[in-house]
């Protein structure tokens, strides 16, 4: 689609002037002051300004996108309403790890968009179920919009549809193919909990559009790695397959020493002040790294009266004796003659019975 088709299906939606594709405008003459001169030829574009034009260009193609979606639901009929954020419930299955601006930094640009331009693009919700109360709904997809909008403490626009649970679950999983991807064990994550909750897998790999191998490989990484540890991880964008499969094999594998190692990591505090990609790998090095083992506790030998007289250590086959400080230095002088004189009689005697 060029630039000028794109401007156009944006334009279309609210009636502006368009223009046919390939048709260009007659461009505007001005008069210049006589000591105007014409400007040199800029220079070469900076990498920044090369990586903004991209970013908008990949912004207009999206908002032509949700443009012609929101023309074709006018089209069919739907209408869309403003729904107070408080009447809307979760989706039944979650596919985000990410919890508003943690872990998702596109999260707070949609909200100022949201505060500068208004809320461009409706959520799809549908009737809550019986029992929930009159006039409250649950979210197919628009998650992030939904929570922008109690950011923001607005209604959010919401098109109202009768869903089955099937219907919820294919439209949930389309939206995120065309939107924001879902990050790998994110993926992994939603098929893992649709099949858990009785979803044939057929419908689950239509969700997310992923063939019966991956899957299946999705499932066995979302089973090997603790529930517990892929929320604390988080969404994780840059991990991708191989090394989750990797993480899961480390679990799989281990004699459950992984488990200790992995509670240790996680509940650190520079592990929760850490990035989401940055935690996997902190957590993956720490399950790579071999445990200490740690040192025996020394044996105490106390005299009479309960005073320590020394402590026994065991380093290996080494063994060390110290004894306290106050201890009488001929007791030790006389106590090293006793060791060499009783050696040598364990010695005899030892050879005597081999």
């Amino acid at each position: 689609m060029t630039g000028r088709d794109r401007k156009n299906s944006i334009k279309a939606l609210f009636g502006g002037d368009i223009l046919p594709a390939g048709t260009e405008r007659a461009p505007e003459t001005k008069s210049l002051p006589p000591s105007a001169e014409t400007p040199s030829p800029p220079g070469r574009a900076a990498s920044g300004a090369v990586k903004a034009m991209g970013l908008t260009l990949s912004s207009i193609t999206r908002e032509a996108e949700e443009a012609r979606a929101l023309r074709q639901a006018l089209e069919e009929g739907e209408r869309i309403v403003a729904l107070d954020t408080g009447s809307i419930d979760a989706s039944f299955v979650s596919d985000r790890l990410s919890d508003e601006e943690r872990d998702d930094p596109d999260f707070l640009a949609l909200v100022e968009s949201m505060r500068a331009n208004g809320q461009q693009v409706p959520i799809l919700v549908r009737p809550a179920a019986d029992g929930a109360g009159e006039g409250r709904y649950q979210v197919a997809y628009g998650h992030r919009r939904l929570k922008a909008a109690r950011r923001l403490g607005v209604k959010v626009k919401a098109i109202v549809r009768p869903l089955t649970d099937d219907e919820l679950v294919l439209a949930q999983g389309k939206e995120n193919a065309e939107r924001r991807n879902l990050s790998f064990i994110e993926r992994a994550l939603f098929a893992h909990t649709l099949v858990a909750r009785g979803f044939e897998r057929r419908l689950v790999g239509d969700a997310l559009a992923v063939q019966k191998s991956e899957l299946s490989r999705l499932l066995q990484v979302a089973e090997a790695v603790p529930l517990r540890f892929i929320y604390a991880i988080g969404p994780a964008p840059k991990a991708g397959r191989e090394r989750w499969m990797a993480l899961g094999a480390l679990f799989s594998n281990g004699n459950g020493a992984e488990i200790e190692k992995a509670d240790d990591e996680t509940t650190s505090q520079r592990f929760a002040a850490a990035a989401s990609d940055e935690r996997f790998q902190m957590l993956f090095d720490r399950l790579l790294r071999p445990a200490q083992k740690a040192a025996p506790a020394a044996k105490e030998i106390v005299r009479a009266d309960g005073a320590l007289l020394a402590k026994l250590e065991r380093k290996g086959k080494a063994v060390r004796l110290s004894f306290a400080k106050d201890v009488d230095p001929a007791f030790i002088a006389a106590l090293t003659g006793r060791l060499r004189e009783d050696y040598a009689v364990f010695l005899a005697e030892k050879a005597q019975r081999d």
